[in-house]
Protein backbone atom coordinates (compact mmCIF):
# COMPACT_ATOMS: atom_id res chain seq x y z
CA UNK A 1 0.00 0.00 0.00
CA UNK A 2 1.31 3.43 -0.90
CA UNK A 3 1.72 5.84 2.02
CA UNK A 4 1.21 9.56 1.38
CA UNK A 5 1.32 12.60 3.64
CA UNK A 6 -1.45 15.20 3.54
CA UNK A 7 -0.13 18.00 5.71
CA UNK A 8 -1.43 21.18 7.28
CA UNK A 9 1.10 23.47 9.00
CA UNK A 10 -0.71 26.06 11.12
CA UNK A 11 -0.19 28.71 13.78
CA UNK A 12 -3.80 29.93 13.94
CA UNK A 13 -7.29 28.62 14.68
CA UNK A 14 -8.52 26.47 11.77
CA UNK A 15 -10.77 23.70 13.09
CA UNK A 16 -13.06 23.97 10.07
CA UNK A 17 -10.11 23.58 7.70
CA UNK A 18 -8.97 20.50 9.61
CA UNK A 19 -12.43 18.96 9.21
CA UNK A 20 -12.38 19.68 5.48
CA UNK A 21 -8.89 18.22 5.02
CA UNK A 22 -9.98 15.15 6.94
CA UNK A 23 -12.67 14.66 4.30
CA UNK A 24 -10.03 14.98 1.56
CA UNK A 25 -7.92 12.31 3.27
CA UNK A 26 -10.90 9.98 3.43
CA UNK A 27 -11.65 10.61 -0.25
CA UNK A 28 -8.05 9.74 -1.16
CA UNK A 29 -8.27 6.41 0.69
CA UNK A 30 -11.55 5.46 -0.95
CA UNK A 31 -10.54 6.62 -4.43
CA UNK A 32 -6.94 5.40 -4.63
CA UNK A 33 -6.53 2.74 -1.94
CA UNK A 34 -3.64 4.58 -0.31
CA UNK A 35 -2.81 5.07 3.35
CA UNK A 36 -3.02 8.79 4.15
CA UNK A 37 -0.99 10.21 7.01
CA UNK A 38 -2.92 13.35 7.96
CA UNK A 39 -0.17 15.45 9.51
CA UNK A 40 -1.07 18.63 11.41
CA UNK A 41 2.00 20.61 12.49
CA UNK A 42 0.54 22.86 15.15
CA UNK A 43 2.30 26.01 16.35
CA UNK A 44 -0.86 27.61 17.74
CA UNK A 45 -1.45 28.49 21.39
CA UNK A 46 -2.57 25.72 23.79
CA UNK A 47 -6.28 26.59 23.73
CA UNK A 48 -6.33 26.61 19.92
CA UNK A 49 -4.37 23.36 19.77
CA UNK A 50 -7.00 21.79 22.02
CA UNK A 51 -9.72 22.83 19.57
CA UNK A 52 -7.69 21.36 16.72
CA UNK A 53 -7.30 18.11 18.66
CA UNK A 54 -11.06 18.01 19.16
CA UNK A 55 -11.65 18.56 15.44
CA UNK A 56 -9.28 15.72 14.59
CA UNK A 57 -10.88 13.42 17.16
CA UNK A 58 -14.29 14.17 15.68
CA UNK A 59 -13.30 13.05 12.17
CA UNK A 60 -15.18 9.94 11.03
CA UNK A 61 -13.05 6.85 11.53
CA UNK A 62 -11.71 5.73 8.16
CA UNK A 63 -9.42 2.74 7.84
CA UNK A 64 -6.37 4.03 6.03
CA UNK A 65 -6.42 7.56 7.45
CA UNK A 66 -3.79 7.90 10.18
CA UNK A 67 -3.82 11.17 12.14
CA UNK A 68 -0.65 12.79 13.49
CA UNK A 69 -1.06 16.00 15.50
CA UNK A 70 2.29 17.39 16.64
CA UNK A 71 2.82 20.55 18.65
CA UNK A 72 6.22 22.26 18.57
CA UNK A 73 7.52 20.30 21.56
CA UNK A 74 6.81 17.02 19.79
CA UNK A 75 8.28 18.33 16.56
CA UNK A 76 11.41 19.46 18.39
CA UNK A 77 11.84 16.08 20.04
CA UNK A 78 11.66 14.34 16.66
CA UNK A 79 14.02 16.83 15.06
CA UNK A 80 16.54 16.69 17.88
CA UNK A 81 16.83 12.91 17.58
CA UNK A 82 17.03 13.03 13.76
CA UNK A 83 19.65 15.79 13.84
CA UNK A 84 21.77 13.88 16.37
CA UNK A 85 21.41 10.67 14.36
CA UNK A 86 22.49 12.49 11.18
CA UNK A 87 25.92 13.29 12.58
CA UNK A 88 25.63 16.99 11.66
CA UNK A 89 28.75 19.05 12.36
CA UNK A 90 26.69 21.85 13.94
CA UNK A 91 23.55 20.22 15.37
CA UNK A 92 22.35 23.33 17.21
CA UNK A 93 22.40 25.42 14.02
CA UNK A 94 20.62 22.66 12.09
CA UNK A 95 17.91 22.37 14.74
CA UNK A 96 17.45 26.15 14.65
CA UNK A 97 17.07 26.09 10.86
CA UNK A 98 14.45 23.36 11.11
CA UNK A 99 12.48 24.91 13.98
CA UNK A 100 13.33 28.60 14.33
CA UNK A 101 11.87 30.86 17.00
CA UNK A 102 10.23 33.03 14.31
CA UNK A 103 7.67 32.14 11.65
CA UNK A 104 9.16 30.35 8.63
CA UNK A 105 7.06 29.05 5.73
CA UNK A 106 10.00 27.07 4.38
CA UNK A 107 11.00 25.54 7.71
CA UNK A 108 7.48 24.35 8.59
CA UNK A 109 7.24 22.58 5.23
CA UNK A 110 10.72 21.12 5.65
CA UNK A 111 9.52 19.60 8.91
CA UNK A 112 6.62 18.03 7.03
CA UNK A 113 9.11 16.63 4.50
CA UNK A 114 11.20 15.00 7.25
CA UNK A 115 8.19 13.59 9.07
CA UNK A 116 6.83 12.24 5.78
CA UNK A 117 10.17 10.50 5.28
CA UNK A 118 9.92 9.06 8.79
CA UNK A 119 6.44 7.78 7.99
CA UNK A 120 7.58 6.11 4.76
CA UNK A 121 5.53 8.37 2.50
CA UNK A 122 5.97 8.56 -1.27
CA UNK A 123 4.69 12.14 -1.51
CA UNK A 124 3.70 15.24 0.44
CA UNK A 125 0.45 17.11 -0.28
CA UNK A 126 0.29 20.53 1.40
CA UNK A 127 -2.73 22.63 2.31
CA UNK A 128 -2.99 25.91 4.26
CA UNK A 129 -5.10 27.03 7.20
CA UNK A 130 -6.50 30.12 5.43
CA UNK A 131 -8.09 28.21 2.57
CA UNK A 132 -11.07 26.02 1.77
CA UNK A 133 -12.35 23.88 -1.12
CA UNK A 134 -14.56 24.87 -4.02
CA UNK A 135 -17.86 23.05 -4.38
CA UNK A 136 -19.41 21.42 -7.44
CA UNK A 137 -23.01 20.30 -7.08
CA UNK A 138 -22.60 20.66 -3.33
CA UNK A 139 -19.54 18.40 -3.12
CA UNK A 140 -16.00 19.60 -2.35
CA UNK A 141 -13.50 19.66 -5.21
CA UNK A 142 -10.40 17.90 -3.86
CA UNK A 143 -7.02 18.58 -5.51
CA UNK A 144 -5.65 15.26 -4.29
CA UNK A 145 -7.64 13.65 -7.10
CA UNK A 146 -5.08 14.85 -9.65
CA UNK A 147 -2.11 14.58 -7.31
CA UNK A 148 -2.52 10.87 -6.61
CA UNK A 149 -3.55 10.04 -10.18
CA UNK A 150 -0.20 11.11 -11.62
CA UNK A 151 2.45 11.94 -9.00
CA UNK A 152 5.48 9.67 -9.23
CA UNK A 153 4.34 7.93 -12.41
CA UNK A 154 6.55 7.92 -15.47
CA UNK A 155 5.25 10.79 -17.57
CA UNK A 156 4.39 8.48 -20.47
CA UNK A 157 2.06 6.55 -18.12
CA UNK A 158 0.64 9.67 -16.46
CA UNK A 159 -0.52 10.98 -19.84
CA UNK A 160 -3.63 8.78 -19.65
CA UNK A 161 -4.84 10.62 -16.53
CA UNK A 162 -4.73 14.20 -17.88
CA UNK A 163 -6.89 16.12 -20.32
CA UNK A 164 -3.94 17.48 -22.32
CA UNK A 165 -0.37 16.32 -22.88
CA UNK A 166 2.01 19.09 -23.96
CA UNK A 167 5.18 17.41 -22.70
CA UNK A 168 8.14 17.13 -25.02
CA UNK A 169 8.58 13.36 -25.71
CA UNK A 170 12.22 13.77 -24.62
CA UNK A 171 10.92 13.88 -21.02
CA UNK A 172 8.48 10.96 -21.29
CA UNK A 173 10.60 8.58 -19.22
CA UNK A 174 10.99 11.01 -16.32
CA UNK A 175 8.67 10.79 -13.27
CA UNK A 176 5.96 13.35 -12.57
CA UNK A 177 7.54 15.33 -9.75
CA UNK A 178 4.99 18.05 -8.98
CA UNK A 179 1.22 18.32 -9.31
CA UNK A 180 -0.63 21.47 -8.38
CA UNK A 181 -3.11 24.21 -9.01
CA UNK A 182 -3.70 27.67 -7.66
CA UNK A 183 -6.50 29.44 -5.82
CA UNK A 184 -9.53 31.61 -6.34
CA UNK A 185 -10.44 34.42 -4.00
CA UNK A 186 -8.18 37.03 -2.45
CA UNK A 187 -4.64 37.75 -3.63
CA UNK A 188 -2.08 35.24 -2.39
CA UNK A 189 -0.12 38.12 -0.86
CA UNK A 190 -2.22 40.37 1.34
CA UNK A 191 -1.61 43.68 -0.45
CA UNK A 192 -4.99 44.06 -2.15
CA UNK A 193 -5.74 47.10 0.01
CA UNK A 194 -2.76 48.88 -1.57
CA UNK A 195 -4.23 48.25 -5.02
CA UNK A 196 -7.52 49.76 -3.89
CA UNK A 197 -5.86 52.80 -2.31
CA UNK A 198 -3.47 53.65 -5.14
CA UNK A 199 -3.00 51.44 -8.25
CA UNK A 200 0.24 53.25 -9.16
CA UNK A 201 1.77 52.52 -5.78
CA UNK A 202 0.56 48.92 -6.07
CA UNK A 203 2.43 48.61 -9.37
CA UNK A 204 5.59 50.03 -7.83
CA UNK A 205 5.39 47.84 -4.71
CA UNK A 206 4.82 44.63 -6.66
CA UNK A 207 7.39 45.48 -9.34
CA UNK A 208 10.05 45.59 -6.64
CA UNK A 209 10.36 41.81 -6.82
CA UNK A 210 11.38 41.90 -10.49
CA UNK A 211 14.96 40.82 -11.27
CA UNK A 212 17.67 43.46 -11.37
CA UNK A 213 17.72 45.04 -14.83
CA UNK A 214 14.17 44.02 -15.80
CA UNK A 215 12.61 46.24 -18.47
CA UNK A 216 9.52 48.31 -17.74
CA UNK A 217 7.48 45.97 -19.96
CA UNK A 218 8.73 42.95 -18.02
CA UNK A 219 7.87 44.69 -14.76
CA UNK A 220 4.36 45.47 -15.95
CA UNK A 221 3.82 41.85 -17.02
CA UNK A 222 5.10 40.68 -13.66
CA UNK A 223 2.71 42.97 -11.80
CA UNK A 224 -0.23 41.85 -13.93
CA UNK A 225 0.48 38.16 -13.28
CA UNK A 226 1.57 38.31 -9.64
CA UNK A 227 -0.45 36.97 -6.71
CA UNK A 228 -3.70 36.61 -8.71
CA UNK A 229 -3.91 32.82 -8.75
CA UNK A 230 -6.48 31.05 -10.88
CA UNK A 231 -8.70 34.07 -11.42
CA UNK A 232 -12.33 34.10 -10.42
CA UNK A 233 -13.96 31.39 -12.55
CA UNK A 234 -15.57 28.69 -10.39
CA UNK A 235 -14.71 25.06 -11.04
CA UNK A 236 -17.06 23.34 -13.51
CA UNK A 237 -14.99 20.57 -15.12
CA UNK A 238 -11.50 19.14 -14.86
CA UNK A 239 -8.56 20.41 -16.88
CA UNK A 240 -5.13 18.92 -16.26
CA UNK A 241 -2.06 19.56 -18.40
CA UNK A 242 1.05 17.36 -18.44
CA UNK A 243 4.14 19.43 -19.23
CA UNK A 244 6.99 21.10 -17.44
CA UNK A 245 4.85 22.56 -14.63
CA UNK A 246 3.30 26.01 -15.00
CA UNK A 247 4.81 27.21 -11.74
CA UNK A 248 3.22 30.67 -11.93
CA UNK A 249 -0.18 29.01 -11.53
CA UNK A 250 0.64 26.60 -8.70
CA UNK A 251 0.30 27.72 -5.08
CA UNK A 252 1.74 26.12 -1.96
CA UNK A 253 -1.74 25.63 -0.49
CA UNK A 254 -2.49 23.34 -3.44
CA UNK A 255 0.50 21.18 -4.24
CA UNK A 256 1.75 17.62 -4.24
CA UNK A 257 5.47 16.83 -4.43
CA UNK A 258 7.18 13.50 -5.07
CA UNK A 259 9.64 12.35 -2.43
CA UNK A 260 12.53 12.20 -4.90
CA UNK A 261 12.36 16.01 -5.04
CA UNK A 262 11.95 17.07 -1.40
CA UNK A 263 14.22 14.31 -0.07
CA UNK A 264 17.04 15.74 -2.21
CA UNK A 265 16.64 19.50 -1.71
CA UNK A 266 14.82 21.35 1.11
CA UNK A 267 13.14 24.74 1.05
CA UNK A 268 14.92 27.92 2.19
CA UNK A 269 14.43 28.21 5.97
CA UNK A 270 14.27 32.03 5.96
CA UNK A 271 12.24 33.51 8.81
CA UNK A 272 9.50 36.13 8.50
CA UNK A 273 9.72 35.96 4.70
CA UNK A 274 6.70 35.22 2.53
CA UNK A 275 7.40 33.13 -0.55
CA UNK A 276 10.26 31.22 1.09
CA UNK A 277 8.40 27.95 0.42
CA UNK A 278 8.31 28.23 -3.42
CA UNK A 279 11.87 27.22 -4.29
CA UNK A 280 11.04 23.67 -5.36
CA UNK A 281 8.61 25.00 -7.98
CA UNK A 282 11.58 26.52 -9.79
CA UNK A 283 13.82 23.52 -9.24
CA UNK A 284 11.34 21.04 -10.72
CA UNK A 285 10.71 23.14 -13.81
CA UNK A 286 14.33 24.16 -14.41
CA UNK A 287 15.55 20.58 -13.97
CA UNK A 288 13.08 19.55 -16.74
CA UNK A 289 11.05 17.26 -14.49
CA UNK A 290 7.44 16.74 -15.63
CA UNK A 291 4.50 18.13 -13.72
CA UNK A 292 0.73 18.35 -13.95
CA UNK A 293 -1.01 21.73 -13.67
CA UNK A 294 -4.75 21.38 -13.04
CA UNK A 295 -7.70 23.61 -12.23
CA UNK A 296 -8.99 22.29 -8.90
CA UNK A 297 -8.18 25.65 -7.35
CA UNK A 298 -8.52 26.12 -3.61
CA UNK A 299 -10.40 29.10 -2.16
CA UNK A 300 -7.99 31.59 -0.55
CA UNK A 301 -9.01 34.03 2.16
CA UNK A 302 -7.29 36.10 4.81
CA UNK A 303 -7.85 36.31 8.51
CA UNK A 304 -8.44 39.84 9.87
CA UNK A 305 -5.38 40.04 12.11
CA UNK A 306 -3.12 40.61 9.09
CA UNK A 307 -4.73 43.98 8.40
CA UNK A 308 -4.61 45.74 11.75
CA UNK A 309 -2.12 46.45 14.52
CA UNK A 310 0.78 44.05 15.16
CA UNK A 311 -0.55 41.59 12.56
CA UNK A 312 -0.35 44.24 9.85
CA UNK A 313 3.17 45.26 10.85
CA UNK A 314 4.37 41.65 10.93
CA UNK A 315 2.89 40.83 7.53
CA UNK A 316 4.30 43.91 5.81
CA UNK A 317 7.70 43.09 7.28
CA UNK A 318 7.45 39.61 5.77
CA UNK A 319 6.70 41.20 2.42
CA UNK A 320 9.73 43.48 2.73
CA UNK A 321 11.95 40.50 3.52
CA UNK A 322 10.50 38.66 0.53
CA UNK A 323 11.64 41.51 -1.71
CA UNK A 324 15.13 41.40 -0.21
CA UNK A 325 15.35 37.62 -0.61
CA UNK A 326 15.02 37.98 -4.38
CA UNK A 327 18.49 39.53 -4.63
CA UNK A 328 19.96 36.15 -3.68
CA UNK A 329 17.37 33.76 -5.12
CA UNK A 330 17.36 35.13 -8.67
CA UNK A 331 21.01 34.18 -9.31
CA UNK A 332 20.23 30.64 -8.11
CA UNK A 333 17.16 30.49 -10.36
CA UNK A 334 19.32 31.70 -13.25
CA UNK A 335 21.96 29.04 -12.58
CA UNK A 336 19.30 26.32 -12.44
CA UNK A 337 17.68 27.49 -15.65
CA UNK A 338 21.05 27.47 -17.41
CA UNK A 339 21.89 23.99 -16.11
CA UNK A 340 18.51 22.53 -17.10
CA UNK A 341 18.56 18.76 -17.34
CA UNK A 342 22.17 18.69 -16.13
CA UNK A 343 20.70 19.17 -12.64
CA UNK A 344 19.57 15.52 -12.82
CA UNK A 345 21.56 12.32 -12.52
CA UNK A 346 21.08 9.24 -14.71
CA UNK A 347 18.04 8.18 -12.64
CA UNK A 348 16.42 11.62 -13.12
CA UNK A 349 17.16 12.61 -9.52
CA UNK A 350 18.20 16.14 -8.58
CA UNK A 351 21.87 16.79 -7.81
CA UNK A 352 21.73 18.88 -4.60
CA UNK A 353 25.41 19.85 -4.66
CA UNK A 354 24.91 22.16 -7.63
CA UNK A 355 22.11 24.00 -5.83
CA UNK A 356 24.12 24.44 -2.64
CA UNK A 357 27.13 25.76 -4.57
CA UNK A 358 24.95 28.26 -6.42
CA UNK A 359 23.38 29.49 -3.16
CA UNK A 360 26.82 29.99 -1.62
CA UNK A 361 27.99 32.03 -4.60
CA UNK A 362 24.81 34.07 -4.52
CA UNK A 363 25.54 35.22 -0.95
CA UNK A 364 28.28 37.50 -2.36
CA UNK A 365 25.84 39.46 -4.58
CA UNK A 366 26.23 43.24 -4.29
CA UNK A 367 23.56 44.74 -1.99
CA UNK A 368 22.95 47.90 -4.02
CA UNK A 369 19.67 46.58 -5.43
CA UNK A 370 18.37 45.78 -1.95
CA UNK A 371 19.23 49.29 -0.76
CA UNK A 372 17.17 50.56 -3.69
CA UNK A 373 14.26 48.24 -2.88
CA UNK A 374 14.09 49.46 0.70
CA UNK A 375 14.24 53.11 -0.34
CA UNK A 376 11.48 52.61 -2.92
CA UNK A 377 9.32 50.70 -0.47
CA UNK A 378 9.72 53.56 2.00
CA UNK A 379 8.63 56.08 -0.67
CA UNK A 380 5.59 54.02 -1.63
CA UNK A 381 4.36 53.48 1.92
CA UNK A 382 4.78 57.14 2.81
CA UNK A 383 2.74 58.09 -0.25
CA UNK A 384 -0.06 55.80 0.97
CA UNK A 385 -0.01 57.48 4.39
CA UNK A 386 -1.84 56.27 7.48
CA UNK A 387 -0.79 52.87 8.79
CA UNK A 388 1.53 52.41 5.79
CA UNK A 389 3.48 55.57 6.67
CA UNK A 390 3.60 54.34 10.27
CA UNK A 391 5.06 51.08 9.02
CA UNK A 392 7.66 53.00 7.00
CA UNK A 393 8.72 54.67 10.27
CA UNK A 394 9.09 51.24 11.88
CA UNK A 395 10.98 49.83 8.90
CA UNK A 396 13.57 52.61 8.60
CA UNK A 397 15.70 51.73 11.67
CA UNK A 398 15.59 48.02 10.74
CA UNK A 399 17.21 48.40 7.31
CA UNK A 400 20.75 47.34 8.22
CA UNK A 401 19.51 44.33 10.15
CA UNK A 402 17.21 43.22 7.34
CA UNK A 403 19.98 43.51 4.76
CA UNK A 404 22.20 41.31 6.92
CA UNK A 405 19.40 38.79 7.52
CA UNK A 406 18.67 38.43 3.81
CA UNK A 407 22.30 37.47 3.15
CA UNK A 408 22.41 35.16 6.17
CA UNK A 409 19.24 33.44 4.95
CA UNK A 410 20.83 32.32 1.67
CA UNK A 411 23.93 31.17 3.55
CA UNK A 412 21.70 29.15 5.88
CA UNK A 413 19.96 27.64 2.86
CA UNK A 414 23.25 26.43 1.41
CA UNK A 415 24.21 24.91 4.77
CA UNK A 416 20.83 23.17 5.07
CA UNK A 417 21.16 21.65 1.59
CA UNK A 418 24.57 20.28 2.58
CA UNK A 419 23.07 18.65 5.68
CA UNK A 420 19.80 17.56 4.09
CA UNK A 421 20.71 14.13 2.66
CA UNK A 422 22.05 12.73 5.95
CA UNK A 423 19.15 14.37 7.82
CA UNK A 424 16.55 12.72 5.60
CA UNK A 425 18.23 9.34 6.02
CA UNK A 426 18.30 9.87 9.78
CA UNK A 427 14.63 10.86 9.81
CA UNK A 428 13.73 7.56 8.17
CA UNK A 429 15.23 5.79 11.19
CA UNK A 430 13.51 8.09 13.74
CA UNK A 431 10.00 7.47 15.11
CA UNK A 432 7.65 10.24 13.96
CA UNK A 433 5.11 10.14 16.81
CA UNK A 434 6.64 10.69 20.20
CA UNK A 435 6.27 12.56 23.45
CA UNK A 436 8.61 15.53 23.93
CA UNK A 437 11.69 14.88 26.04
Amino acid sequence: MRDVCLTLPTNRACADTITAIGAEAAHAVRRFGVRVHLLVLDSADPATRARHAAALAALPAVEGVVVHHLDEDAQRAFLREAVERSGAADPDRLLRLMLPDALSYGACTNRAFLLAAALGCASVHRRDSDSSYQLLDGEPVFPIEHELATLGLKAADAAAAVTENRLDPAHADKPVALVGASFVGELSVDIGEIRELDPEVYHDVVALWAPTGASEQERRELVADSFTGGGSEPFTADRAVLDLPDIWHIDMCNIGLHHEVYERVPLPPATDTIGSDYFLHHLVRDATLPGVTHNRHIVNYYTPERRTGPGFTAYQLRYAKFLLSMLYLYPVYSDMETAGGALLDEQHRVRPEAIADSARRSAATDRAENHRRLAELDRCYRRLGGKYADFADRLAPLRARLLDEAQADIEDFAALIDAWGPLVRAAKATPADRSPR
